[in-house]
């Protein structure tokens, strides 16, 4: 179900406070890279240079930073104690958004040039690997005491998105159809590590902060797992049937890439007739053109891959919502969480 206009006036009041928190504290942070870096990282996050520094702008809504914040109170601490992770959480989602671009080829981002195509490759590469570095250097310095706890967090997230990131790459050389074909099963995986891991550090590391018992760390960790295969399931329907007026991306953009989404694979799960037309389509290895994407997008939804990505994404939510059921959360706090998660799955970009 959409949210309400209300409903989303209320989110956004929550994504605002937590963003107000959280900013100072994050151009505080950039601004102690070298300052070449700190401009490639100011502007992989949406902002503009200043005589007095950095002018934050539009740097998408801020969801994982929130999630940082409010699951910290959800266990029952102030929001204050979280802003070292939020900060963290927000570097280590934008430096993998800069890698990402690279080894995707993709020219923009949030509506301006991507950082490799505005600097570099090389450039691009030192840049994403500075925020890594300072965002592990973030949590160290923060002085909570479970500070330690917090690195140990964060170093198990960035190895899972390693190993995610490693094999939806390695699935660009498998077949389409056959023993060799990726499925449905291997995709979702691949999405709990690629994109799952950082919202599972995300939500984790708000209770890591808080002090919160294990039970109550590895419950809103799984709770943001899910939630990143979810997330991971709208951003492959965006990248089929997203608007480029939303996404910033040309229409049908992974088709025309050929990338093996979770609409894609669901639709040749299908055994239909729309299904073995599609691989008749993308087996050729050629890239499609403007009529080439349409038909693809239209057997796709046809084979049934577009219901299915979507009742994937709600699937994914409702566990989510599931795991905060199951925890003795703060209330006030939680009831912000869950106004939250729909806005991950009806979103436009």
């Amino acid at each position: 179900m959409t949210p309400s206009a209300a409903a989303q006036a209320d989110t956004s009041q929550t994504l605002t406070r937590c963003r107000e928190l959280v900013q100072p504290a994050l151009v505080e942070a950039v601004e102690r890279l070298h300052p070449w870096l700190a401009e490639m990282a100011a502007h992989s996050l949406g902002w503009t240079r200043t005589q007095d520094g950095f002018a934050p702008g539009s740097q998408g809504k801020g969801v994982r930073q929130a999630l940082t914040v409010l699951c910290a109170e959800a266990a029952g601490a102030p929001a204050e104690c979280a802003v070292a992770g939020a900060v963290t959480v927000e570097l280590v989602h934008t430096f993998s958004l800069v890698h990402d671009d690279i080894m995707d080829g993709d020219e923009t981002r949030r509506q301006r040039a991507s950082t490799w195509n505005a600097y570099g490759v090389g450039p691009a590469i030192l840049a994403g690997d500075a925020m890594c570095a300072l965002a592990a250097q973030n949590l160290c310095d923060s002085p909570a005491a479970q500070g330690g706890a917090a690195v140990q967090h964060l170093t198990h997230a960035l190895n899972d998105m390693a190993r995610g990131q490693a094999d939806d790459l390695l699935h660009e050389f498998r077949s389409w159809m056959g023993p060799d074909a990726v499925r449905v099963q291997e995709y979702r995986l691949m999405a709990e590590r690629k994109t799952g891991a950082l919202l599972g550090c995300a939500t984790g590391l708000g209770a890591v902060l808080a002090g919160a018992p294990a039970a109550t760390v590895a419950g809103l960790t799984r709770a943001g797992r899910h939630l990143g295969v979810a997330f991971q399931a709208v951003d492959d329907l965006l990248g089929i049937w997203g608007d480029p007026l939303d996404t910033g991306k040309p229409v049908h953009n992974d088709l025309r890439r050929l990338k093996k989404t979770y609409p894609v694979l669901a639709a040749l799960a299908s055994d239909t007739l729309a299904a073995r037309q599609l691989v008749g389509i993308l087996a050729s290895g050629k890239t499609l053109d403007d009529a080439g994407a349409r038909q693809a997008a239209d057997l796709i939804e046809e084979a049934g891959g577009r219901s299915a990505t979507q009742s994937e994404a709600q699937q994914h939510l409702d566990r989510a919502h599931d795991c905060l059921t199951a925890l003795d959360l703060e209330p006030t706090a939680c009831d912000e969480i869950r106004a939250l998660l729909p806005f991950l799955i009806h979103r436009r970009a």
